[in-house]
């Protein structure tokens, strides 16, 4: 288990506005899109100069945005081409045994194509609560799963269950001592809370990364992120369908950027020369 001074905080954006909004100094870890690895240029000789000054790559398998997860042979493909560390792998939303067994099969198809050159990180879904530690304890035990990430809480849940809200989970899983030392955790996008769940999360040294496109989308909408609150869950486009950004909302996504670094505790910045 690898523990840190605050969480990592990968900023997605368009392809267009790597340079913009992406560069971190120093660089530390990106998540990575491996369909648009595969099929930009730009985007991938982007990550791939990230990568050469030091950065973590994380290539994620695709589910959010395609709907599907991609073959383990398009995973590695992307993950060489800009030397990955890490893949995620196939998961299937609240779904843990579906999960499971996607994630088993990539794994070991993964493996088959490429070794141990990749670390493999499991995405912890599930149906309840009783599915949940059952997934989790499988991955724990698992021979190949070397991260763990937990998705985003999306929607309001009264009853605080482990499977739908994410602060409950990590406090949980501290609480009881089911953390693995050997593993990596890792937080997957920001829920309905948006950059405030961080400033909970960051108490836990344990918690890796983060990864998320609230600050560039609700910037360029012109929405300001208040560094204590309180959070607004806007109706939002996906990023993909954000379109051309104005010049002049380039300053608030920084400063929104910025507000979602503090509540992480990073103190990792938009590299200048890329400004």
């Amino acid at each position: 288990m690898i523990t840190t001074a605050g969480i990592d905080f990968s900023v997605i954006a368009p392809p267009a506005y790597l340079e913009h909004f992406v560069a971190q100094e120093p660089a530390r870890v990106h998540h990575v899109a491996a369909q648009h690895v595969l099929s930009d240029e730009i985007y991938r000789a982007f990550f791939a100069r990230e990568a050469a000054r030091g950065a973590e790559i994380i290539v994620d398998n695709g589910l959010f945005d395609l709907g599907y997860a991609l073959p383990a042979e398009r995973l590695v493909e992307a993950a060489l081409a800009v030397s990955a560390r890490e893949i995620i792998l196939p998961d299937v939303m609240r779904d843990g045994a579906a999960t499971l067994k996607a994630s088993e099969k990539a794994a070991r198809e993964i493996r088959e194509l490429s070794g141990d050159a990749f670390r493999l990180c499991a995405v912890l879904h599930a149906a309840d609560d009783d599915e949940w530690l059952r997934t989790y304890n499988a991955f724990v035990t698992s021979d190949w799963a070397g991260a763990i990430a937990l998705p985003a809480s999306r929607r309001p849940d009264p009853d605080e269950q482990l499977c739908r809200t994410r602060w409950v989970a990590t406090a949980y899983l501290q609480d009881h001592g089911l953390l693995d030392d050997l593993l990596v955790y890792r937080l997957l996008g920001l829920g309905r809370t948006g950059h405030l769940e961080l400033i909970e999360q960051r108490e836990h040294e344990w918690i890796s990364s983060v990864d998320g496109a609230a600050p560039v989308i609700l910037g360029a909408m012109g929405v300001a992120l208040l560094p204590e609150g309180p959070y607004e869950k806007h109706s939002t486009p996906r990023i993909e369908k954000l379109g051309p950004i104005p010049e002049d909302r380039f300053d608030l996504i920084r400063e929104n950027i910025c507000v979602v670094r503090a509540a992480a505790g990073s103190t990792v910045t938009i590299a200048e020369e890329h400004r």
